[in-house]
């Protein structure tokens, strides 16, 4: 093994993607972090390295143990990873996030502000210039 991988290639290697055409999409959208800094498809990797990757929303925190190019088996690539992501929210508290019924339509000028007050926002719009 080398010491360097291109980050797209390894993600796909120890599977955070299922292809390496959705690595590299990830890359270009601005999805993966290497050490804080945007990172691009062709960047190399080395171990030690930290990845914040961002999947359906969330991010997974990465931290390069091995740098491998070539697709394993999960316990080799669960091997050459460490994962810090914190777990995700009870599902207590993803169930007080208030929701729309699908198909409710647009809000009307009444739920608008109640939405607006749930969110913390104010009844008059900071960023309307005063009268």
């Amino acid at each position: 093994m080398s010491d360097t991988a291109r980050v797209d290639a390894w993600l796909w290697a120890v599977r955070i993607f299922k292809t390496r055409s959705a690595a590299t999409a990830a890359c270009r959208a601005g999805h993966v972090r290497v050490n804080g800094e945007r990172a691009k498809a062709a960047q190399p990797v080395r171990a030690g390295d930290q990845l914040r990757v961002r999947i359906a929303g969330f991010d997974r925190i990465l931290v390069v143990r091995q740098t491998i190019t070539k697709r394993v088996g999960a316990p080799l690539a669960a091997a050459a990873m460490e994962d810090l992501t914190p777990p995700p929210p009870s599902p207590e508290t993803v169930a007080l996030v208030p929701q729309r019924d699908r198909g409710a339509g647009r809000p009307t000028k009444r739920e608008r502000r109640d939405i607006d007050k749930l969110r913390g926002r104010d009844a008059h719009e900071p960023w309307l210039p005063e009268a």
